[in-house]
């Protein structure tokens, strides 16, 4: 069965590269009287249905025209509109540069009404946010602080930079929630690739797919999707940062890409983080020779460097009459992280890490038009790489950095290892899309994974590892049907099998499960939008929940595979009060009902997690935005969740009867959180170009429990958090040259995402970046 997914997979890709069509395409940019993008005008193709909008940085590409001449049909609400003749040659791209003027009515009061991708994208029929990364690349955040302040989402880390995260949407966490880069799974990419440790600057935009996640993306999701969307609209451009801060934390990004006039293109992509992280905490600290002890000590972390550094290069061929994109690629990675508590504090180590290293080449192809209507892509990848868990200090620690020997014997701090071990992860994805017509489209996608994990131990030669085996295929279909600006309905059914080697000398265990549902969005107006969606979906255990990660998280062979029954009610409504103001208000409401819930929780010692089965789980809730504008020069805005995921399991193995937390809340998860940010831009300060942006953040959670609410005095909580950031960007000719300033946790809170786990303080960056972008 492997062989002929492989197979169908192999075939999409060379029937892709036999097809002849010819065309080409267009690619411009649209800037107004002051030399400053024009945002979501529309560029038409006279007597053609072609077209595109621009996007924030005025930038538009129609794709797919045969050779020819053409008239170009600029318009725009507040614009004058205005024609340009174009000639469009065969296997190439035609670029344009077009300056607009404003209308005689409407001069600096004008709103532009267009769309850009990111708004697109927010009006599909799924319950989707889509935030512009771009408007973050002066800034430090990775890719998890961004999702931080969508609406749904909540980022918990256990400590500062490289450490590890879990990222709740509408309930649902961990693995419940899939991670994409350009719709490619990002599932056994390893220690040294994952969002917490990726820049900002490496996305375009975010989008994420709370509940329904498109077939697309070919994923067997319990409770939602992010997709990280990198740009594909320079063609010779190089973008460099560098941000030195707090705690000795520095990091570097470099994206550059050179695509010739025949098509041929180079991009590289390469980012490096590293941290001391000796950040202060507030700890019960007890001297490991005195027994002397302290409360509420505030002690310095001393075991907790991380750094990584990674390379993504691809080279290929772009707009050919075989591939719109056929690229070959690889992503070399490293990283070290020093482990400084367990899974909570009263754990100090001082000289147990952990190494790890990404090798992953990939194949990306995409055709559109393989016949007319007909669009099929196929991406592939393999991770050769390694990690290790280092624990070979015989000895114990306390939190002033003292180290005592354990005496005799040749015991690590938790337990003594050298093992190095590759997960051999593989994927290949293939998806096809036909428009039968304007109204009707059908699609089909298949995804599939490999997991086989496998490693040796120099300290203990004779050991042998178990099985660790897992092979898992998703096949989806979908049939849509769509009229622009009102109606759009989309049915599909996912079909998932998973093969999984557990036990040395049993056969593999296959399990399959068949998911569907519909997503719908009807317009009442322009401005005014509802959505509604409903799915049965599954999801496989993981090959971490299985087996564990050989960290903190011990493996549990016997988990069942999740169900789970989510509907979504959603409604945006953009208007204007004026022809300076504009709102938007977006709501959304939630049911989740979930059976064989995968739930981590403290092993028996509270030294590590490990992933149990909950007979059942509910979640209602909801979450909503509004964001406020003032013509171009002042943007305020802020978001509220509210989740009350509820235990369903009405019999537990150490009660006699009902359990007395039945229809209890669910321990150790954020109920209610939010943010808020306002940010002020002022033009052409000092010179025709320049820019001044002053930007503010606030991020609040309130306080909620780490064990059962109904258990009395051990429930214990994590405490309400509320932290304010201010950053100021500087930027020279047009963006070419950026300064920028933050200062995070201004107050000096103490923040905590788990329990005991203390996250970094007060911190200052300051950040410098250089674009530039030769397309212009």
């Amino acid at each position: 069965m492997q062989s002929r997914q492989i197979l169908l997979m192999a075939l999409l890709c060379v029937c892709g590269i036999s097809s002849q069509a010819q065309t080409g395409s267009i690619r411009g940019t649209i800037l107004d009287k002051a030399g400053e993008p024009a945002i979501g005008l529309m560029v038409k193709i006279k007597d053609l249905s072609l077209g595109a909008a621009s996007d924030q940085n005025g930038s538009f590409v129609i794709e797919n025209v045969a050779p020819g001449n053409y008239i170009l049909l600029i318009t725009g609400i507040g614009f004058q509109s205005i024609q340009q003749s174009i000639h469009v040659a065969a296997g190439e791209e035609s670029a344009i540069s077009l300056h607009v003027e404003p209308s005689s009515t409407e001069l600096e009061e004008v709103m532009v009404m267009g769309r850009s991708d990111v708004q697109e994208v927010n009006r599909l029929a799924y319950n989707v946010t889509a935030i512009d990364a771009t408007q973050l690349h002066n800034t430090t955040l990775d890719l998890a602080g961004a999702l931080d302040r969508v609406s749904g989402v909540r980022v918990r880390e256990s400590g500062g930079v490289g450490s590890s995260f879990d990222l709740s949407l509408n309930g649902f966490s961990g693995n419940h929630v899939r991670y994409f880069i350009d719709g490619i799974p990002m599932e056994g990419f390893g220690s040294s690739f994952q969002i917490n440790n990726i820049p900002i600057n490496l996305a375009e935009r975010l989008e994420v797919y709370k509940g329904v996640v498109p077939i697309s993306l070919g994923s067997d999701a319990l409770g939602g999707a992010i997709n990280i969307v990198t740009s594909e609209r320079y063609r010779n451009y190089l973008d460099v940062s560098y941000s030195y801060g707090s705690f000795n934390t520095h990091r570097t990004v470099i994206n550059a890409g050179v695509t010739s006039k025949t098509g041929l293109t180079v991009q590289i992509n390469a980012f490096q983080n590293y941290s001391d992280n000796d950040y202060k905490v507030k700890v019960d600290a007890a001297d490991i020779y005195t027994g002397a002890y302290t409360p509420n000590a505030w002690v310095r972390r001393f075991h907790d460097t991380y750094h990584n550094e990674t390379l993504i290069a691809n080279v290929g061929v772009l707009k050919k009459k075989y591939a719109d994109k056929l690229l070959f690629g690889i992503t070399l990675g490293q990283n070290y992280k020093e482990i400084q508590t367990g899974a909570r504090m009263v754990s100090v180590f001082g000289g147990w890490h952990r190494r790890g290293d990404i090798v992953m080449p990939s194949i990306k192809y995409k055709k559109q038009d393989l016949i007319k209507g007909l669009d099929v892509v196929f991406n592939a990848n393999f991770n050769l790489g390694t990690e290790q868990n280092i624990d070979t200090v015989n000895a114990r620690f306390d939190w002033y950095g003292n180290r005592k020997p354990n005496g005799s014997g040749a015991g690590g701090e938790r337990s003594r290892s050298l093992y190095k071990y590759k997960n051999n992860n593989g994927i290949a994805t293939a998806s096809i899309n036909y428009r039968l017509s304007d109204r009707h489209t059908f699609a089909m996608s298949n995804l599939f994974t490999t997991f086989d994990r496998n490693g040796a131990d120099v300290l203990s030669p004779a050991m042998i590892d178990p099985p660790q085996e897992t092979q898992k295929n998703v096949l989806g279909m979908s049939y849509a049907y769509g009229v622009e600006d009102k109606v759009n309905v989309s049915v599909f059914g996912k079909y998932i099998n998973q093969r999984v080697v557990k036990y040395v000398e049993t056969p593999a265990e296959t399990t399959t499960k068949l998911g569907y549902g519909i997503v719908a969005t009807y317009f009442f107006s322009r401005a005014l939008q509802l959505k509604g969606s409903y799915e049965l979906t599954n999801r496989m255990p993981e090959a971490t929940e299985l087996f564990g990660d050989v960290e903190n998280q011990q493996g549990n062979p016997d988990l069942l595979p999740e169900k789970s029954n989510n509907i979504n009610v959603g409604v945006t409504y953009n208007f204007a009060t004026s022809s300076s103001s504009r709102f938007l208000v977006n709501a959304n409401a939630i049911y989740r009902d979930a059976t064989d819930y995968i739930f981590p929780i403290l092993n028996q010692n509270q030294s590590a997690l490990v992933s149990d089965n909950r007979e059942g789980v509910r979640t209602v809730g909801g979450d909503g935005e509004i964001r406020y504008s003032y013509k171009k020069w002042l943007s305020a805005g802020g978001t509220l969740t509210y989740q009350f995921v509820r235990n369903m399991q009405m019999y537990e193995p150490e009660f006699t009867g009902v359990s007395p937390v039945y229809k209890d809340q669910m321990p150790n998860k954020p109920f209610l959180f939010g943010n808020a940010d306002v940010s002020i831009t002022l033009r052409n300060i000092s010179a025709q170009g320049d820019r001044l942006n002053i930007g503010y953040n606030l991020l609040y959670v309130h306080a909620f429990y780490l064990y059962w609410p109904s258990r009395g005095g051990d429930k214990l909580d994590i405490p309400g958090q509320t932290t304010h950031d201010i950053n100021i960007v500087y930027s020279m000719k047009d963006g070419r040259y950026n300064v920028g300033v933050e200062a995070r946790n201004i107050t000096n809170a103490l923040p905590y995402d788990n329990f005991s786990l203390q996250k970094p303080g007060r911190a200052f960056y300051v950040n410098v970046r250089y674009f530039l972008n030769k397309d212009k």
